[in-house]
């Protein structure tokens, strides 16, 4: 467990997230729902099974010993965060690019944070009962509080707008049917937090019965959460294909008439698809329809597209690996991610170009709450303590040889006056026998308690 290598991970992901659509502006002449799914393929397909079979050992295997309920949830979840997605450019429309972006990333980030502790019945007794739960949870305040901040700087921003650039982006603007738009797809989008969550057997399955290294147990897990996510995708993306007529633009190497009214729409898809405003411009479809299609072009800025997307996640599964017990604050460090480098990018951009000092000195305070709160979360799982479960193997001397579930073996060095308390009893390290189970909980390499929790058994739990 390194918290904070686990950040830079996360920062890592968030750094794909923001830039993944940047390859799309390469894309021409086509619909938007024509390089959303070609690049989803490479997204939600092709990049996690690929991957999860070359880090991971034996992934078909794991996937088939999956228990059913394990492998609905983590899909179920993914197509779920799919309906976030698909109300997302909604909440755009009706509250601005800005304040739009605010109120779904604020739901995003507390739902996905908060909920998986409040569903497993820890919430009390392990984020509200201990020193690193609380600092975990005013990280999560923080982050909040910068989404908030970058929020108000955005809207900072459309305020110095002129009547007519505040009309073009902003065109049905209704705050109450946005704030409902938003509520939802904040909440659908954190969904992918909890399909992650509900893969913790599949993780239990690849490192402990086939051995797969820690940092790589999440890969499997992914394969199932973006198939769902897929389903969801595809099923809008073709709808989208033969509505607009744009299903002939995967083999055509020629575009027709450009789609009425959809030149100048900016989309973008879920909560955690946040790049800034100008990366997501889209190059409007030729106006001639003998204008060729650089279909070769295209299949491979999609591909690059996609593969970026999938590395948030898979730099997510990294991070995660490195979190400990408190896993599941690695959804704020994600998002504050996302928001920082999105933000970055839209600056390297020129998005704020001409934006006054106020607005300015909003965004620069936006980003380093942003930072601020990624180190706050790392910092209280630095505090929090580690468990390791086993049995006892022998002890040598001041080492006490430990076997973990799945067969690995831990050497762990005790002091020789260290307590040892069996069923409540007070013993001595000394006197731990071979095959008794045994808890024990560190700190940095320092024991801070070891407990035999059953009486001394024959066979290994």
């Amino acid at each position: 467990m390194n918290p904070f290598l686990g950040v830079v991970f996360h920062w890592l992901g968030g750094l794909a997230s923001g830039s993944f659509y940047v390859p799309y502006r390469g894309v021409r002449r086509w619909a938007w729902e024509t390089y959303w799914l070609v690049g989803g393929f490479f997204s939600w397909i092709i990049a996690p099974w690929v991957l999860g079979y070359l880090l991971t050992n034996n992934l078909l295997a794991v996937l088939r010993e999956t228990p059913g309920s394990a492998a609905f949830m983590c899909y179920f979840w993914g197509a779920m965060w799919g309906l976030g997605g698909l109300t997302f450019g909604l909440t755009m429309r009706y509250l601005g690019m800005s304040l739009g972006m605010a109120v779904a990333l604020g739901y995003c980030a507390a739902f996905g944070t908060l909920m998986p502790p409040i569903f497993h019945g820890e919430f009390v007794s392990k984020v509200l009962s201990t020193d690193s739960g609380l600092v975990i949870l005013a990280g999560v305040g923080v982050c909040l509080l910068g989404i908030a901040v970058a929020g108000m700087a955005g809207m900072s921003k459309e305020r110095e707008m002129s009547d007519a650039e505040k009309k073009s982006a902003i065109k049905e603007f209704n705050f109450k049917k946005g704030l409902l738009v938003a509520t939802f797809s904040g909440v659908m989008s954190a969904s992918f937090s909890y399909g992650l969550d509900a893969g913790g057997p599949i993780k239990e399955i690849t490192t402990q019965t086939y051995g797969t290294d820690a940092l790589w147990q999440g890969l499997p897990v992914l394969v199932l959460v973006l198939l769902g996510g897929f389903t969801t995708n595809f099923l809008w993306c073709v709808l989208l294909n033969v509505r607009n007529k744009t299903g002939y633009q995967y083999l055509s190497g020629a575009t027709r008439e450009p789609f009425p009214g959809r030149e100048d729409e900016t989309i973008i898809e879920t909560a955690i698809d946040a790049p800034s405003e100008e990366v997501v411009e889209h190059i409007p479809a030729a106006k001639k329809s003998s204008a060729k299609v650089p279909l070769g072009a295209n299949y491979f800025f999609c591909a690059l597209a996609g593969t970026t997307w999938y590395m948030q996640f898979f730099f997510y599964t990294m991070g995660e690996s490195q979190m400990g017990e408190f896993k599941f604050s690695s959804w704020t460090i994600h998002m504050a991610s996302i928001i920082i480098f999105s933000t970055l990018w839209g600056i390297g951009l020129r998005e704020w170009k001409g934006a006054s000092p106020r607005t300015i000195r909003l965004l620069t305070l936006a980003l380093a709450v942003l930072v601020g709160s990624t180190i706050v979360v790392g910092y209280g799982n630095y505090l929090a303590p580690e468990e390791v479960k086993g049995v006892v193997v022998k002890v040598e001397g001041t080492d006490l040889v430990v076997e973990k579930k799945g067969g690995q073996q831990e050497t762990i060095p005790v002091q020789a006056d260290t307590v040892v308390s069996v069923e409540g009893r007070e013993s001595r390290i000394e006197n731990l026998k071979p095959k008794q189970p045994v808890v024990i909980t560190r700190w940095r390499d320092k024991i801070r308690k070891i407990e035999v929790q059953l009486p001394a058994a024959d066979n290994r739990p």
